[in-house]
């Protein structure tokens, strides 16, 4: 008889840990992930190791925002496996230019507190298609975005970051 029960234990454990397993695949592959950051193209906002959430449902729904921060495979010439993370600047329907160390959206100087140093390039002027976005690091000097490979297609996008969760001293919403 004990052995019956302990075969029952085992068989209940084992059954938690393949329905846990089950929701942590649906879980990561729809509606949430994370990322550790690989490189120092979005400091000061973020720095390299960070850990980052990733809502990849919302930005579906309600669209996307300047200044969201954003998950996302590369376009196909920039011949990276890895997912790159950077800041929404230009929307579908913008124009978008880079000179004398501002972007202008629409002829408007941008304000962004958030960077790094002001931008050492010219960029545009470019009018951003339907369903396409302008990125950029934060870290503008020396981040591999929009203003080298080009615009982003919407498909392209993983999902928008939620919050940084490590290290604990910097938990919290990331700088807009």
């Amino acid at each position: 008889m004990k052995t019956k029960s302990v075969w029952r234990s085992v068989f209940e454990v084992l059954e938690i840990v393949i329905i846990a397993l089950i929701f942590s695949w649906i879980l990561r592959s729809y509606l949430v992930d994370t990322r550790v950051i690989p490189s120092g193209s979005m400091l000061p906002t973020i720095e390299l190791g960070d850990r980052v959430v990733v809502d990849k449902i919302y930005y579906k729904t309600s669209g996307l925002k300047r200044d969201d921060v954003i998950v996302f495979r590369p376009p196909a010439s920039v011949k990276s496996d890895e997912d790159f993370i950077k800041r929404v600047i230009g929307l579908p329907g913008e124009k978008i230019e880079v000179k004398n160390q501002k972007v202008y959206i629409n002829d408007q100087p941008l304000v962004e507190p958030y960077i790094m140093d002001q931008p050492q390039y010219q960029y545009g002027p470019i009018v951003i298609p339907k369903d396409a976005y302008f990125v950029m690091g934060d870290n503008r000097n020396n981040s591999d975005d929009s203003h080298v490979w080009g615009l982003l297609p919407k498909g392209f996008i993983i999902g928008r970051t939620l919050f940084r969760y490590w290290p604990i001293n910097r938990f919290g919403t990331l700088a807009r």
